[in-house]
This record gives structure tokens, sequence and C-alpha cells, in this order.
């Protein structure tokens, strides 16, 4: 559910604000509200710091290895299915 909040800024920089939101053809609030969003998810959450922590910790301390086998630029790019998509 979306709350409301009230902001206080110069008249200028509301101005300012509004001719980019036309430009945009949005609002105000939906830039404000990309901003804080954007501004959120750009912060890293201390358990997602400590997972991946742990992951390099594991992979580490793992007796298992790649080798010396790397895919060539061939491979990589040859258009055939990969394991990761």
């Amino acid at each position: 559910m979306a709350k409301n909040i009230t902001l206080a800024v110069d008249e200028e920089v509301l101005q300012r604000a509004r001719v980019v939101a036309a430009k945009r053809r949005t609002s105000v609030s939906e830039l404000v509200r990309g901003f804080l969003k954007g501004l959120t998810e750009a912060e890293v959450p201390v358990e997602k710091d400590e997972a991946r922590e742990a992951l390099l910790k594991l992979i580490d301390e793992s007796p298992y290895r790649m080798g010396d086998w790397r895919p060539s630029r061939a491979e990589t790019y040859s258009g055939h299915p990969r394991f990761d998509t």
C-alpha cells in the first residue's frame, strides 16, 4: 500500500522538476518514487553482504577446482544454448 509523504522544496526546484516530469510524460511524484526506489536498491543489505562473504569463503575452501580448462572465444560466442540461460 502506497503512503503519502510531504516534502518541502524550493519553488525553483519544484518548477524544474515539473518541467522534467512533463518532458518524461510523468509526474513529479513518480520522479520522486523512482529516485527513492533507486536509492534504496543501491544500498546493499547486510544480509546480502554476509551471504556474499559466505559464498566466497566456500569457494576458497572447496577442494574442487576447474583446472586449466577455459572455454575458447569461439565456444563462448558460438550461439549454442548455454547452461546458464
